[in-house]
């Protein structure tokens, strides 16, 4: 049975960036444009993993972690922040809001599903 996967990003290339990669590897892939409808996929579709943007229309990823995270429904699967603000203290407030780990934009296809399988095993 293929892991499952939920890719929230807001950004239509980006989302077929990652479900085409992720496709491939061979998980079984989920998709939300922001961070309610994140909320509310993590709930139905309850994926291993989740790749979160922080930079969200409706609900910034922070939050929707946060959601996620103390939503006693679901157990809450690895977390891994993908954003293009890697600015100066973005790690560390995405690992105060309950992240497992963090990915900078651009990442490499390699880089990410070396994460991604770290965080499976």
């Amino acid at each position: 049975m293929s892991k499952r996967i939920l890719i929230v990003e807001d950004t239509e290339d980006n989302r077929r960036i990652l479900r085409d990669l992720l496709a491939n590897a061979g998980f079984e892939i989920c998709e939300a444009h922001d961070g309610r409808a994140a909320v509310a996929a993590a709930e139905e579709f309850k994926p291993d993993l989740i790749l979160m943007d922080i930079q969200l229309p409706l609900l910034d990823g922070y939050e929707a972690i946060r959601h996620i995270k103390a939503n006693s429904a679901v157990q809450a699967p690895p977390i891994i922040a993908v954003t293009s603000y890697a600015l100066s203290g973005d790690e560390e407030k995405a690992w105060k809001a309950g992240c497992d780990g963090y990915i900078a934009k651009p990442f490499s296809p390699r880089q990410i599903l070396a994460k991604i399988r770290e965080l499976l095993e």
